[in-house]
């Protein structure tokens, strides 16, 4: 009887111990039930959310798609109405550069702005750039008269300028293509400067008792420092002499080199000068007593590249 007692008391306590534990899992279970469905409430929510997000794109690509082909039909309208412009755009201009031409080797003179000197076809493929009493500036055949007599007299062809004249009056572009050598190019930017109050660094000074204008050697150097960026002080000291040399030979020796006494900081030094004299011939300018300068009345002769 006791063996049976004992056997029952185990197996009640067993027993409760396996309730417990089937309760404990199924306390689990319920909870890991509740994670899943409250999971896939939010699942599903999203999904939801996702599914009008994405109603609301394809709507919104739909009338993307509306709007960029309303875009390509008007961007092809325009396309057609661009060329057909520039069709007329481009006839228009024939018709113009050949009625200039004609008008130019009648001997018409033509106000720059109004003529594309590089696509006119003009006998001799060579124009020149003039400027009259006027103020203002023409092309013309070279040394050709206006029959009309438009904005005055011209004073002077090219071909009566000084060689230094000739290439002062160049852009830059044409001045590199006809003068190879720096110091060349130098001497006829000078002269520019000297002449044409527009381009703003004008080394040159007023003189007295026979010099119309001088430049000091010194003041040439820094100035050439200045056109050519990067120039060692060394190197700009030789370019002085070369300058001076090519001035002196482009305007057939018109201008002169004086050696002058100058004293700084108590001490005396000499230093060289590139003068012109005011008795010096160049054309297009009054030799007087007074210094004052004019300008040239030509600007230039402008080939077909």
């Amino acid at each position: 009887m006791s063996d049976l007692s004992e056997r029952g008391e185990v197996d009640i306590e067993t027993l409760v111990e396996v309730i417990d534990l089937l309760r404990e899992q199924n306390r689990q279970l319920t909870e890991r039930v509740d994670t899943l469905e409250d999971d896939l409430e939010q699942t599903q929510n999203k999904l939801e959310s996702l599914e009008a997000e994405k109603a609301d794109l394809e709507e919104t690509n739909e009338c993307l798609r509306d709007r960029l082909d309303k875009c390509e039909q008007e961007t092809t309208r325009l396309d057609a109405l661009t060329d057909a412009a520039r069709k007329r755009s481009g006839m228009n201009k024939q018709r113009i550069e050949e009625l200039q031409a004609r008008e130019l080797e009648k001997g018409a003179h033509l106000l720059t702005e109004t003529v594309d000197h590089c696509e006119v076809d003009v006998d001799g493929d060579r124009l020149e750039r003039i400027a009259k009493d006027d103020g203002q500036t023409y092309y013309r055949l070279p040394e050709s008269d206006d029959p009309l007599e438009r904005g005055g007299s011209v004073a002077l062809a090219h071909g009566d300028l000084l060689p230094i004249q000739q290439l002062a009056r160049m852009d830059e572009e044409m001045l590199r293509s006809t003068a190879n050598a720096l110091p060349t190019q130098l001497a006829a930017k000078l002269w520019r400067a000297r002449t044409d109050s527009s381009v703003g660094d004008n080394p040159w000074e007023s003189g007295c008792k026979g010099v119309k204008e001088y430049l000091k050697a010194s003041d040439m150097k820094h100035w050439i420092r200045r056109q050519e960026p990067g120039t060692s002080e060394t190197y700009a000291k030789k370019l002085v002499s070369r300058t001076i040399d090519a001035a002196l030979d482009l305007s057939n020796h018109r201008v002169a080199i004086r050696k002058q006494t100058e004293r700084k900081n108590g001490l005396e030094y000499t230093e060289r000068r590139l003068i012109i004299p005011t008795d010096a011939e160049i054309p297009g300018e009054m030799s007087n007593m007074s210094g004052a300068k004019q300008a040239p009345e030509t600007a230039g002769v402008h080939g077909h590249p």
